[in-house]
């Protein structure tokens, strides 16, 4: 089977599950939306922190992929489970790290200047949604090791009836019925609570009982911590965690300071998030499959098939990213509308930012790619700097500084485009920045994860 064959079917199930996963937060915006626009706000400013604690420790746990895609590779067999069986510890971790931040958010509501009317809500949403950090990263960990081994259709299945579970779930617990009372948002965050519960118990079912898994001999006994194994994971995982914090905040912390406009700016902002979010899913999953591929074949000791595999996804990346953007930019007024109803002035403002989200996206896809084949070549640190630099420097901070303090003889914007305009302009810096890295990684490699 042809590399392109290969990576495409691996990042289309891939991309089912993640765009059925991702619809959790669409049906919870939609849902919100038409609840009442004050808890679209409420829901804009809790997304914004509990994506950035989540996606940063769900990288942590997913960055592994690597490594297990090419212990697979290398003939690895009881390796495999010996390694997932010690990311258990990793998980563990993550979830002392996170819980705190969710269970506690008011500081963090302070520091960021978030409206008094807004905090109370923000609180009990976050402390019900953190109740689902455990299960998600337990969940997460166990995707990735299907998508390791270039198995991932069982986790897109659960995902296609997570979400079937999650929509009519989250209806009945906000609106209430049956004997439910009405919940508001927070029914949305029960909901997400419970199906996560459920997954993880699918997930542990399957690792027992599947042929799948049969050689890797995984569920077995845990061993005490093995640190060359731990020390292995944290010098991919951390970075990798820090970079994706930084990249998810410089996003979501657009959010926050945005909330700053008034509820109609933060609702509109959670629509355009919201869309780019879901469209980042392309990337994502090619990011996914080309990365398992790319490290399958350097364990295999093949550089050359390594270096097709990675060739095809930056093709198919570049391919989607500029169809999505052409889709984007034709149909912005109706996206629009399909999140905020009839509400003329969310409309209005939302279509303006989804075409400033058209360009961000091509932008978004080169650098995701480009940042899960670096660290399948084993580079976690300099991605992590350049983040810092190029997306909080030049995105985020050119974002406040447009928006709120004038650039030059300009003056202050005083709406959400100017952080959206900042953020495309750092993600296209970042894509090329990595993309000559990436062309250097290769170019000098010699061992798996050894740069």
């Amino acid at each position: 089977m042809s590399e392109l064959r290969t990576i495409w079917r691996h990042a289309g199930t891939v991309l089912v599950g993640q765009l059925a996963t991702m619809a959790f937060g669409v049906a919870d915006t939609v849902i919100a939306g038409r609840y009442a626009p004050e808890a679209l706000a409420t829901l804009s400013v809790s997304w914004a922190i509990f994506i950035s604690i989540f996606v940063a420790l769900q990288g942590m746990v997913q960055a592994q992929l690597p490594i297990w895609a090419e212990l697979r590779g290398a003939g690895g067999g009881a390796h495999v489970g010996r390694s997932v069986r010690q990311a258990a510890y990793l998980c563990a971790a993550a979830m002392l790290v996170g819980l705190p931040v969710l269970m506690f958010p008011a500081p963090l509501l302070r520091w960021a200047e978030v409206p008094a009317s807004l905090q109370g809500q923000v609180e009990t949403y976050l402390r019900v949604l953190g109740l689902s950090l455990p299960p998600a990263l337990l969940f997460r960990a166990w995707s990735t090791l299907n998508q390791s081994l270039g198995r991932p259709l069982l986790v897109t299945w659960l995902q296609i009836a997570s979400l079937a579970v999650k929509v009519p779930l989250s209806i009945w617990l906000t609106f209430g019925g049956l004997g439910i009372p009405a919940m508001g948002l927070e029914g949305c965050a029960w909901a997400t609570v419970i199906v996560y519960y459920l997954l993880v118990l699918v997930a542990g079912w399957s690792l027992k009982t599947q042929p799948l898994y049969a050689e890797y001999r995984i569920w077995q006994r845990i061993e005490p911590p093995h640190w060359p194994t731990l020390r292995a994971f944290a010098r991919l995982g951390v970075p990798t965690a820090l970079a994706l914090m930084v990249e998810v905040t410089s996003f979501t912390l657009m959010a926050l300071f945005i909330a700053r406009l008034g509820t109609v700016a933060a609702a509109s902002h959670q629509v355009a998030a919201n869309v780019t979010a879901v469209l980042y899913m392309m990337p994502l999953s090619l990011g996914l499959a080309t990365s398992a591929r790319v490290s399958y074949w350097l364990g295999a000791g093949d550089q050359r098939q390594a270096r097709v595999a990675l060739r095809t996804g930056f093709k198919l990346a570049l391919v989607l990213a500029c169809g999505s953007a052409v889709v984007l930019s034709l149909a912005h007024r109706g996206i629009a509308s399909l999140y905020a109803g009839g509400n003329t002035e969310i409309v209005r403002l939302a279509g303006g930012l989804l075409l400033w989200v058209a360009g961000y996206h091509i932008a978004d896809a080169m650098q995701a790619l480009g940042v899960f084949l670096l660290r399948s070549y084993g580079v976690a640190t300099r991605p992590l700097a350049i983040y810092c630099v190029l997306l909080w420097g030049v995105g985020l901070g050119g974002g406040y500084l447009l928006a709120y303090r004038g650039v030059g003889a300009m003056a202050p914007l005083q709406e959400p485009a100017a952080f959206w305009a900042a953020g495309a302009v750092a993600l296209s810096l970042t894509a090329g920045a990595f993309t000559w890295l990436l062309w250097r990684v290769v170019r000098t490699h010699r061992s798996p994860l050894g740069a």
